[in-house]
């Protein structure tokens, strides 16, 4: 998995989150797909996914355009901390 893609989605994320500290990253490589999981504090669920889940659109967005093409697609999933 892209080093560079990893950063771009911790930048983003933690500019976001205001308790930087309990933010979790579970990556994981499939056959056809590399699966990013962020964990995040129920107070900052709002802010990180944004209104009408604006900025993980966005995010999902940056993710897509900054892999290269014919590489293994990332897919993102912005989950509570249970």
């Amino acid at each position: 998995m892209d080093e560079t893609i990893k950063n771009l989605i911790k930048y983003v994320v933690e500019n976001f989150a205001e308790k930087k500290d309990e933010i979790e990253y579970l990556f994981e490589e499939k056959e056809n797909v590399n699966e990013i999981t962020v964990l995040l504090n129920s107070a900052d669920m709002g802010k990180v996914i944004g209104k009408q889940g604006k900025i993980a659109k966005a995010l999902r967005t940056l993710v897509s355009a900054s892999t290269p093409r014919g590489a293994k697609r990332y897919a993102i999933e912005i989950k509570e901390k249970v």
